[in-house]
C-alpha cells in the first residue's frame, strides 16, 4: 500500500492544478444536484419489531386518513394568582383565542375547547387545548407555526399566562456564535502547532471541501434514501473532525520530510506513503464504527450510520490527493518563516515534549499505568448509575415557551399529563368490542401510576379503539417505563377473557420502546465495532497484543466519559457552572454515539502515534526508543488534534439545548481523557512493559495475513537497492 500511496503523492503533487480543478468541479456538481434535487418528504421514524411501530402501523390500517406522526401544538393558560380561568373574562379571552386557533391555519384540523373538552385542571386555575394539524411538523411552513406563537401571543392580555408547546412550535435557532468560537480556538492551535498561516489553513480548508461535497451529495439523496436533517449534521461534524485531523497528519509529515532534506516532491509522496497509510487504515476504523450501527436495527441510525461513513471516506481521498496538491502550490510558505531561513537539510530536534514525556514514561511506567488506569476507573464508577431516556421539553431551556408550557401542564394536572400513552385495543377477534374497551379502561383505571383513563375512541368499523392512559409520574422515569410495561403484560388476560389484544404506543410509548432498542444493541455494537477494529488494527501493526491494548484502552477511556456524564447530567454535579438546568436520564443515544465518533478518533490517533514506532522499530530501533521516536514525532500533531476536537466539541457546551450540550460535553471529555489518558499515556507505558513482545505476531497468523507495510519498508527497500 505505501507504495501505491508513494504514487499517488507525488502525481497529486505534480498534476496539483488538475487535481484541485477535478475537486472544485465535484463541489461545483454537488451543489448543482442539491439544488436540483425534489425537497425530501417528511422523513418517517419506525422502529421495526417493537409493540409501539406495530402500534402505529395498525392505526394507519384501522383509522385510514389519520397520521399518529402529524404535527399537534397545546396551548396552556394560567389565570393571574388569587384567579380561576373559569372568571368571565379569563373564560372569554381563551374562546376567543380557540376560535382564532381554528382559523390560523388551513391546516388545522382540530382545536378542542378548554371547556367543552374538559381539559380544565382540578383547582381551575390552568386550562389547555389540544392543537391537530393535517401535516407532519417538518412540512408545515414556517408562516403556519409564527402564526400559532403569534395567535399565543396575542392571548397574553390582562394578566393571563399562555405558552404553547408541541412539534408544531418552531425551535429558536442559537446564535450565540459558540461554534465559530470552537472553529476559532481550533484555527489558533494550528497556527501554534505549525508556526505558519499557510500550514494551519490548508487542514482547515481540505476539511470545509470534502465535507462540503459530503453534506451537498447527502442533500441531494435525501429524498429518493429519505435521510432526515440529522444526517447531515453527523456527516458535518465527523467530516470536520476526521479531515483536519487527516490533513494535520500528513502535512505534519511532510514538514519532518523537509526538514530532513528532501525536495519537495519527494516529501510529499513519502509522507502520503506513511502518513497517508495511517490516515487510511484510521478512516477505515471510523467506517466500521458507523456503519455498525446497522446492528441497532433502527432505520434512521442505519442511514445517519452510513452517510457519515461515506463522508470519512471522501475526507481519506481528499487528504491523500488534494493535501498533496495544496502542499505544491503553497511552496515553502508551508513552514514558518523562522524555519524557512534555517539550512535546507536540518534535522529534527531530537527533544522534543513528546519525548521528554516518553522518557518520563518509560522510567516509571508501572506507577504511571496504575495512577492513569485507577483514575480513570474511578471516573467510570457513576457509570453504574447510569439511566437512559429520551429527552422531551421538560430539558429544553427554562426561557422557551415550550418549557414553561410543560411546567404549567405538570403543575396543573400533574406530570404525566406530558407524556401520556396510546393504548390501541384491537377488538376484531371480540365477540362485543364495546365491552371489550370497557374493560379495558376499568383495568387501567386500578392500576398503580395511573392517573386517568380516556374514553375509548373507535373506529368507522367499530372493531378498534384508542384510549389514553396518563401516568402519574413524569416522562422518561422509570416509574412511567414500569407503568408501559405492567400495561403490555395485563394485555394477556384482556385477551384471554374478551378476545382483544392491546398495544401501547404514543410518543412515550415511543420513546420507551427506542430506549430499550438501544440498550439491546449496545453490547452487540460494541462487539462488532471493537472486533472488526481489532482484526483491522491487527493487519496494519502485525501485532495481536498492541491492538488490544488499543481496544481496552478505549473502553476505559469510554466507561470514564459515560462516568462524567452521569456525575453532571444525571446526578447535577458542576450542574451550575455548566448550566445544567434540569437533571435526568441521559439521552438513549449517547452511548452508542459515543462509542462511533470516539472510538473512530480515538483509533485515529493510536494509528498515527503508534504507526511511527512501528515504523521506527521496523527500521531497527530498539522498543524503548521507537517509543521515543514515535513520541518525539507525533506527540505534538496528536496533542493539536485533540486540543482541537475537544475546542470543537467543547463549544456546544455552551449551548442552551440541554441535548446539545450534553453531546459536546460527553464528546469533549471523551477525546481529551482518551488522547491524553489513554494514548499519551497509557500506550507508551504498557509498550515499555511489554518490550519486544508488543511485536509478536504468532507465526502461523503471519503468513496468513497480508503485509500492508504501512511502514513503507518494501518502498525504502526498494529505493536503497
Amino acid at each position: 500500500m505505501a507504495s501505491f500511496l508513494y504514487r499517488l503523492g507525488r502525481f497529486s503533487f505534480r498534476h496539483r492544478f488538475a487535481v484541485a480543478l477535478v475537486w472544485v468541479a465535484l463541489l461545483a456538481v454537488a451543489s448543482v444536484a442539491k439544488s436540483a434535487a425534489e425537497p425530501p418528504a417528511p422523513s418517517s421514524f419506525s422502529m421495526p419489531g417493537t409493540e409501539a411501530q406495530r402500534a402505529v402501523d395498525l392505526l394507519k390500517k384501522r383509522f385510514p386518513g389519520t397520521d399518529a406522526e402529524n404535527a399537534t401544538a397545546r396551548v396552556v393558560f394560567q389565570a393571574p394568582a388569587g384567579h380561576k380561568v373559569t372568571e368571565r373574562a379569563y373564560r372569554a379571552r381563551i374562546t376567543r383565542t380557540v376560535v382564532a386557533l381554528r382559523h390560523s391555519s388551513p391546516h388545522v384540523v382540530s382545536v378542542a375547547d378548554p371547556f367543552a373538552a374538559g381539559t380544565v385542571s382540578g383547582d381551575r386555575t390552568v386550562a389547555y387545548a389540544p392543537v391537530a394539524y393535517d401535516a407532519r411538523a417538518v412540512a408545515l411552513s414556517p408562516r403556519t407555526k409564527e402564526t400559532l406563537v403569534h395567535t399565543v401571543d396575542e392571548a397574553r392580555t390582562g394578566g393571563l399566562t399562555v405558552e404553547v408547546g408541541g412539534s408544531a412550535v418552531p425551535v429558536a435557532q442559537e446564535g450565540s456564535g459558540v461554534e465559530v468560537l470552537g472553529m476559532a480556538v481550533a484555527a489558533a492551535l494550528l497556527v501554534i502547532t505549525f508556526g505558519s498561516l499557510v500550514a494551519a489553513g490548508l487542514p482547515l480548508i481540505t476539511a470545509v471541501l470534502g465535507v462540503g461535497i459530503g453534506v451537498m451529495v447527502i442533500g441531494a439523496l435525501a429524498g429518493p434514501l429519505d435521510l432526515g436533517d440529522t444526517t447531515s449534521t453527523l456527516a458535518l461534524m465527523l467530516g470536520l473532525a476526521v479531515g483536519i485531523d487527516y490533513a494535520l497528519f500528513i502535512v505534519t509529515r511532510y514538514r519532518a520530510e523537509l526538514a530532513e532534506g528532501r525536495d519537495r516532491e519527494e516529501a510529499a509522496g513519502r509522507a502520503t506513503a506513511t502518513a497517508g497509510s495511517a490516515v487510511v487504515f484510521a478512516g477505515l476504523t471510523v467506517v466500521i464504527a458507523l456503519a455498525g450501527l446497522s446492528v441497532v436495527g433502527i432505520p434512521v441510525l442505519t442511514k445517519m450510520g452510513l452517510a457519515a461513513a461515506g463522508t470519512v471516506v471522501l475526507a481519506v481521498v481528499v487528504a491523500l490527493t488534494l493535501v498533496p496538491a495544496l502542499l505544491a502550490m503553497a511552496g515553502r510558505r508551508i513552514v514558518g518563516r523562522r524555519a524557512r531561513k534555517k539550512p535546507a537539510h536540518t534535522a529534527s530536534p531530537k527533544h522534543t515534549a513528546g519525548g521528554r514525556w516518553a522518557r518520563f514514561v518509560l522510567r516509571r511506567p508501572v506507577a504511571v499505568m496504575v495512577v492513569a488506569v485507577v483514575g480513570l476507573g474511578a471516573l467510570a464508577l457513576p457509570a453504574a448509575s447510569l439511566e437512559l431516556g429520551v429527552p422531551d421539553e421538560g430539558a429544553m431551556a427554562a426561557g422557551t415557551t415550550q418549557r414553561k408550557a410543560y411546567d404549567l401542564l405538570s403543575q396543573g394536572f400533574g406530570p404525566g399529563i406530558n407524556g401520556p400513552l396510546t393504548v390501541v385495543v384491537d377488538a376484531r377477534g371480540s365477540a362485543d368490542p364495546k365491552d371489550a374497551a370497557r374493560e379495558f379502561r376499568a383495568r387501567a383505571g386500578h392500576l398503580d401510576g395511573v392517573a386517568a383513563v380516556g374514553p375509548a375512541a373507535f373506529n368507522k368499523a367499530h372493531d378498534t379503539a384508542v384510549v389514553t392512559v396518563v401516568p402519574g409520574t413524569k416522562p422518561g422515569s422509570a416509574a412511567t417505563e414500569d407503568l408501559v410495561r405492567t400495561l403490555r403484560d395485563s394485555g394477556a388476560d384482556l385477551r384471554r377473557t374478551t378476545g382483544a389484544r392491546t398495544l401501547v404506543t404514543g410518543l412515550t410509548g415511543m420513546k420507551v420502546d427506542f430506549s430499550h432498542k438501544i440498550n439491546g444493541a449496545l453490547l452487540p455494537y460494541l462487539g462488532v465495532t471493537v472486533g472488526l477494529a481489532f482484526l483491522l488494527l491487527t493487519l496494519v501493526f502485525r501485532s495481536v497484543l498492541v491492538p488490544l491494548k488499543a481496544a481496552v484502552g478505549f473502553l476505559l477511556s469510554i466507561g470514564a466519559s459515560l462516568g462524567a456524564l452521569v456525575a453532571v447530567f444525571q446526578w447535577g454535579w458542576l450542574a451550575d457552572l455548566l448550566g445544567v438546568g434540569q437533571t435526568g436520564p441521559i439521552m438513549s443515544t449517547m452511548p452508542i454515539f459515543m462509542v462511533g465518533i470516539v472510538f473512530g478518533l480515538a483509533m485515529d490517533y493510536e494509528v498515527f502515534l503508534v504507526t511511527r514506532m512501528r515504523e521506527a522499530y521496523s527500521a531497527g530501533q530498539a522498543p524503548r526508543e521507537a517509543i521515543v521516536t514515535g513520541f518525539r514525532h507525533g506527540g505534538r500533531v496528536v496533542t493539536a488534534a485533540a486540543l482541537i476536537m475537544t475546542a470543537v466539541f467543547g463549544s456546544f457546551v455552551a449551548s442552551s439545548d440541554q441535548s446539545v450540550k450534553m453531546i459536546g460535553f460527553g464528546l469533549a471529555v471523551a477525546v481529551l481523557l482518551d488522547a491524553f489518558v489513554v494514548r499519551m499515556t497509557i500506550v507508551p507505558a504498557v509498550l515499555t512493559l511489554l518490550g519486544r513482545a508488543a511485536w509478536w505476531l504468532p507465526e502461523r497468523l503471519s503468513r496468513v495475513l497480508p503485509d500492508t507495510d504501512v511502514e513503507g519498508t518494501a518502498r525504502r527497500g526498494a529505493a536503497a537497492g
